[in-house]
């Protein structure tokens, strides 16, 4: 991560490919992404994107989560993963 410019001070150092594996085996789950995503753990947002049910994230939510980015590649997953995806 630090290679890449990548914030890791609250990572576990969990790689995407992982991530990506273990999303795919929760269905989409708004209110555990909204846990997820308060635990302010690296991995833990990015899982976040992948397993919120974008029908149900809301202009309130994406402006608190955009808010909470410090890193371009959690940017990147959340808009890539789920605010691309939202009504």
């Amino acid at each position: 991560m630090k290679r890449f410019g990548v914030d890791n001070s609250k990572a576990l150092g969990v790689s995407l490919p992982n991530i990506r594996k273990l999303a795919k085996g929760i269905k989409k789950d708004h209110q555990l992404a909204l846990e997820l995503w308060n635990t302010n753990i690296h991995e833990c947002k990015v899982l976040a994107s992948l397993v919120d049910d974008a029908k149900l994230v809301t202009p309130d939510q994406m402006d608190i989560w955009a808010a909470d980015f410090y890193s371009w590649d959690v940017c990147d997953q959340v808009c890539g993963n789920l605010f691309d995806r939202t009504p």
